[in-house]
């Protein structure tokens, strides 16, 4: 559901930051072209949201740290972790340029961009398992 709202808002966020980075883009057109890259994209997304709540669960029955406040600096750090993946990206993305694919090495809207979005991302998961402990 985190991964969900990630990928929905993205349209909002990149008007906010005026920056046309899509992770759901970045996703999809790495393995689609055409009209299915946002589907294929999203699909990847909320997999790796999956994989990301399941290590989140773990660490969180192993620690007394809040639900939203674990989450929240857990996705944090994995964007910290992640982000200098971006050169990688930027030489090697088949769809690199294109509508959500801008250049990310480098880019401080995107970083901005990216911290905004793993932290939304971590209050929502956490904010989903404080309501489902009540």
């Amino acid at each position: 559901m985190a991964a969900a709202v990630w990928a929905v808002q993205e349209p909002l966020d990149q008007r906010l930051f005026r920056c046309d980075y899509s992770d759901v883009a970045v996703l999809g057109k790495a393995v689609a072209r055409g009209r299915h890259w946002w589907t294929a994209g999203l699909v990847i997304h909320a997999a790796n949201g999956v994989v990301f709540g399941l290590v989140y669960d773990g660490l969180r029955r192993r620690t007394r740290t809040g639900p939203v406040r674990l989450a929240v600096a857990l996705a944090l750090v994995e964007h910290l972790a992640l982000f200098p993946l971006v050169h990688v990206v930027d030489r090697v993305h088949p769809a690199g340029g294109e509508e959500g694919v801008p250049t990310l090495a480098g880019n401080r809207r995107a970083f901005a961009q990216a911290t905004w979005r793993h932290a939304l991302f971590g209050a929502v998961l956490g904010g989903l398992v404080t309501r489902r402990d009540r």
